[in-house]
């Protein structure tokens, strides 16, 4: 599968609803239209993790991937999404002077209990008509 150009790719927990609850905060922020997303455990999201040798047991939740150029994960993928947000939440990214040991702790303390507190689906949920261009396959 080719990549879409000049997008930047938002890999997720696709049964978590704590994960897709903010893949739909992301979608009604993204103004530019600079986000497409996958769960991790699709077939483009495994082939994406294994191109820049990164292990899923490792990332359970959110990895940004910015074609030919970088991928984030954990607290440094939400604030590097949270630049390109609408309204007020471009400013989340000024919490990146913040450690990256304690964002990561936090960030690694909710990814680690949102079953429990978010609960999950049987499976990923299919995107609306008319998100679906915005979901890789």
């Amino acid at each position: 599968m080719e990549l879409p150009k000049n997008k930047q790719i938002v890999l997720f927990d696709g049964i978590c609803n704590l994960c897709h609850g903010a893949i739909q905060f992301i979608i009604k922020r993204d103004p530019k239209n600079r986000f497409v997303f996958a769960s991790l455990d699709s077939e483009i999201g495994q082939k994406l993790l294994a191109e820049r040798g990164i292990d899923r047991d490792k990332v359970d939740s959110i990895v940004l991937i910015i074609p030919d150029d970088a991928y984030f994960i954990k607290s440094d993928a939400a604030l590097e999404i949270s630049k390109s947000l609408s309204g007020i939440y471009s400013a989340l990214h000024y919490l990146s002077f913040l450690p990256q040991n304690f964002r990561d702790f936090i960030y690694d303390r909710i990814a680690n209990n949102r079953y429990r507190i978010f609960g999950k689906k049987e499976e990923c949920p299919l995107p609306t008509p008319s998100q679906k261009e915005k979901f890789l396959s």
